[in-house]
């Protein structure tokens, strides 16, 4: 065997390592990006809301889509500490409609609909009507905390800075796709309504009311 064997297979070896660290590095860089695809459009005015297909659910000029009583998707389990660092699970609101709305204190848009959320939800306090927040890529909670303090939020806000509540939304279903968005839960905790953009308070009421209104 020739003495320059050992040393070509060495640099062979070393060639292979390197190519199977690129691909991991690769494959980790994808997984991440599938992580936060749904995040990509975050923070806009408006936002795209999908519908065809099998996936049950119109959408309105208004970008509001809805689906029928018997034909909407149970929520996610949705559970964790809230940016006040208390225990929330969604589940617990069952038998109440609940309005989520996706948020960041770095949202120009989520302070544009804040003030809505704030007078609506204190309007729909006694009326069976629970709104909780899901709060999204604030790096710590202390600017989510002075969000809610500037603009008078006083329902709980669930704390995920790294959007994975939001993933387990099944695709194909009324989920949440931007940010700010915007679903109406039913009373038995399927998904009635989605909006994929900053609400008025009009707007906000035309998804809330229906739900509502429902025996």
């Amino acid at each position: 065997m020739s003495a320059d064997s050992a040393p070509q297979r060495s640099n062979r070896t070393t060639r292979a390592a390197e190519r199977t660290r690129r691909v991991r590095r690769s494959a980790a860089l994808a997984a991440g990006l599938a992580a936060t695809a749904l995040l990509v459009s975050a923070c806009g005015s408006g936002g795209t809301s999908g519908g065809g297909g099998n996936t049950n659910f119109v959408t309105g000029t208004d970008g509001i889509a809805t689906a029928a009583k018997g034909e909407r998707t149970p929520a996610p389990e949705l559970s964790g500490k809230t940016i006040a660092g208390k225990t929330l699970d969604v589940a617990d609101y069952k038998g109440k409609v609940v309005v989520l709305n996706v948020w960041g204190s770095w949202c120009n848009p989520c302070r544009a609909e804040a003030k809505y959320f704030a007078k609506v939800s204190k309007a729909y306090a006694g009326k069976g009507v629970q709104f909780v927040g899901i709060n999204t890529r604030d790096t710590s909670t202390g600017a989510a905390l002075a969000f809610e303090k500037d603009w008078g939020i006083t329902y709980p806000s669930l704390y995920d800075p790294t959007g994975k509540l939001l993933l387990r939304f099944k695709k194909g279903t009324l989920n949440p796709q931007a940010i700010p968005s915007t679903l109406v839960l039913d009373r038995n905790g399927k998904i009635a309504a989605r909006s994929l953009s900053a609400l008025s308070e009009e707007r906000l009421l035309k998804m809330l009311k229906p739900v509502v209104a429902e025996k």
